[in-house]
């Protein structure tokens, strides 16, 4: 038995946090992790950190470390090991075997002028191509016109018909990378993960994902998607736009500040508290129910 299906045995609840390793945890990013820590210990599970580092070119040397210091400092502590995915390789490298030996994915060299003008929804035209080995080329997942449907923990129903709304999608990217929907699939299941709870940005990724897992007879763990940051032009807050690192010498405020933004509403004197007494009042009080669905502007600058 693996020590991912030991703990699965032990309290059916094994969650997790998955960031990517471009650059340190900004306010966004923290609510994700509190998030998905809070609802772990209040229903007595497993708590996991896997690091996305797939994509070596836009990770910075040390900022998966950075990461987990950052974590440590503000009292998310993880069970077990951290997964790294640049060891699963080998993993993903055999669930594309599979796909390609059930006649599921075909090679594509369209560009992404091509796809925009399909309406961003790519049209299969690549099908029944036949590219050459020597070319570079990405590898799509043939898609059918099904619907997929979630009830939301926090956002309630979502859905989308795969083929319509997202046609054939990317599982290995053209510069021979493995696709995020691949890998995160194939480690969710190697994990046991039961419950992913992850910022809303990433919900339309969801329906393919279970397109996938019911291909490869995979468990559908459940999700919730809590509401992102935005700042004050309505961007998402992430490294791309910029977003500041957050400063751990502000822990206890940085806890309280991410609990009222999940609408836990925390007392006022509790940001005095340390950020580990924060949290364990937190996990006593966790409600998934009052996270709120719509994206935030912070109000101040302390993030």
């Amino acid at each position: 038995m693996s020590n991912q299906q030991t703990l699965l045995k032990k309290t059916g609840y094994i969650g997790r946090f998955a960031p990517s390793p471009t650059g340190p945890l900004h306010f966004g990013s923290l609510l994700a992790a509190v998030a998905s820590y809070l609802d772990a210990r209040s229903n007595n599970g497993f708590w996991l950190v896997r690091m996305e580092d797939l994509d070596p070119p836009r990770e910075p040397s040390g900022a998966a470390d950075l990461i987990l210091q950052q974590l440590s400092a503000l009292g998310l502590e993880w069970d077990g090991e951290v997964l790294y995915q640049s060891t699963r390789l080998e993993a993903y490298q055999q669930t594309l075997q599979q796909l390609q030996v059930k006649n599921l994915c075909y090679g594509c060299d369209c560009t992404r002028r091509q796809i925009k003008e399909m309406g961003n929804v790519y049209n299969g035209s690549c099908r029944q191509r036949s590219l050459p080995a020597e070319k570079e080329f990405a590898v799509r997942l043939k898609t059918e016109a099904v619907g997929i449907a979630i009830n939301d923990l926090i956002q309630g129903p979502y859905a989308q018909n795969i083929a319509q709304d997202i046609g054939d999608f990317v599982i290995r990217r053209k510069d021979g990378l493995f696709a995020y929907q691949l890998a995160v699939v194939v480690d969710d299941e190697f994990q046991n993960i039961t419950h992913i709870i992850r910022g809303f940005d990433l919900i339309d990724s969801t329906p393919r994902q279970i397109y996938l897992q019911r291909l490869l007879n995979f468990s559908e763990p459940d999700y919730a998607h809590i509401p992102i940051i935005v700042n004050d032009q309505g961007q998402k807050l992430s490294k791309q736009h910029f977003a500041p690192s957050i400063n751990t010498e502000n822990a206890a405020q940085l806890i309280h500040r991410a609990l009222k933004f999940l609408g836990q509403s925390p007392p006022k004197d509790m940001q005095q508290q340390k950020a580990q007494t924060q949290l364990r009042w937190a996990i006593e009080n966790w409600d998934i129910q009052a996270v709120p669905k719509l994206a935030t502007i912070p109000d101040d600058t302390l993030i």
